[in-house]
C-alpha cells in the first residue's frame, strides 16, 4: 500500500491545532519539535513539519499528497491545489488598517498612499478591482510599526483580535479577506480513496466538535413537543423506562443551539438531562 504525504507547519500558529486535528483522527505519531518528518503507525501516512509558505507549493509540486495551511499562504502563494476540507481553526482576517490620526476616510483616500504588507500579491489584486493605485511595500515582519516609522501610510496584515492594531494606534480600515485553515491536495486527489478515507476521518472529528450529544427523560405525553425540538442526525432514538409512562430520549445538539435547546426542553417537560461531549460522528 501505497504512503501518503501531508504536510503542516512546523511552528505557529496552525501547529498545534493541526496535530490535535490528526490525533484526533486516531492517528499515533510522535510530535518531535526537531523533526521534519513524522510516520504515523498505524495509517499509511507520514507527516512532514515545513514553513506555512512551502506548504503549498509542497503539494502543487506533488512532494506532498496534501496540506493544512492557512487560505490567506494559499492566495498569496497563487499556486494551483484544490481545496479538500475547511477545518474550522486558524481563522482571522486580512485587514488594511490606518493610523488613529490619519486623514485616510475611505478606500479611495489610498490612491497615491503607501501600503505595508507582508502578502503584497493579494494586497495587490484587492487594490486592483478597486482601481486604486497605491505604492506597495514588501515587509518580512513587524508591519505594524511602519506608519510609526514614517515608512508606509497604511498596513495590510492579518488580524485575529485587533489587540496588536490598537496597541500600535492603528485602526481596521478595509477588509482584504478572510481566511481560516484548509486541508489542499492537487487537482483530481479527492478521487483517491486512500485520501478519502482521511478526509471521512477529520470529517467525523470536526462533526462532533459542533455538536453535544443529549439524554433526558420525559413523560410519554410531552414526547410530541420534546421530538418537535430535536432533529438528531436523523431523528432521536426513544427507550421506554421502567417506570410506566416514562422514556428517555436520546438524541445531539448543535453547539450554535445548545443554550437555548436546554431551555426550550426543560419548558416541554424535559427531565434529568445530560449532556455529553462527542469524539467522532460518522455517518
Amino acid at each position: 500500500m501505497k504512503t501518503l504525504k501531508i504536510a503542516i507547519q512546523k511552528s505557529g500558529r496552525l501547529n498545534e491545532k493541526s496535530v490535535e486535528l490528526l490525533k484526533n483522527c486516531g492517528l499515533n505519531f510522535e510530535n518531535y519539535k526537531s523533526s521534519l518528518i513524522s510516520p504515523v503507525s498505524n495509517f499509511p501516512l507520514e507527516i512532514l513539519f515545513l514553513r506555512d509558505d512551502d506548504i503549498p507549493e509542497y503539494v502543487q509540486d506533488g512532494i506532498a499528497d496534501l496540506g493544512i495551511v492557512g487560505e490567506n499562504v494559499i492566495q498569496e502563494t497563487e499556486v494551483e491545489v484544490s481545496y479538500l476540507q475547511r477545518l474550522g481553526f486558524g481563522k482571522c482576517s486580512l485587514k488594511i488598517a490606518v493610523p488613529n490620526n490619519t486623514s485616510i476616510e475611505s478606500v479611495t483616500d489610498l490612491n497615491g498612499r503607501s501600503i505595508a504588507t507582508t502578502y503584497p500579491a493579494i494586497l495587490s489584486k484587492y487594490l486592483k478591482n478597486l482601481n486604486i493605485n497605491a505604492e506597495i511595500r514588501t515587509i518580512s515582519g513587524s508591519v505594524e510599526i511602519s506608519p510609526g516609522l514614517g515608512l508606509s501610510d497604511a498596513i495590510c496584515d492579518l488580524v485575529s483580535t485587533g489587540g496588536t492594531l490598537k496597541s500600535n494606534g492603528l485602526r481596521p480600515f478595509a477588509d482584504v479577506m478572510s481566511s481560516e485553515a484548509v486541508m489542499i491536495g492537487r487537482p483530481g486527489s479527492e478521487n483517491d480513496d486512500l485520501i478519502q478515507e482521511l478526509i471521512q476521518r477529520i470529517q467525523s472529528v470536526l462533526r462532533a466538535k459542533e455538536t453535544k450529544y443529549v439524554v433526558l427523560n420525559a413523560e410519554r405525553a410531552n414526547l410530541p413537543k420534546i421530538l418537535e425540538l430535536l432533529p438528531g442526525v436523523k431523528s432521536p432514538s426513544v427507550v421506554p423506562l421502567a417506570e410506566e409512562n416514562w422514556v428517555a430520549v436520546h438524541t445531539v445538539i448543535p453547539e450554535r443551539d445548545f443554550w437555548s435547546r436546554i431551555s426550550q426542553l426543560k419548558q416541554a417537560g424535559a427531565q434529568g438531562i445530560v449532556v455529553m461531549p462527542i469524539e467522532k460522528i460518522i455517518l
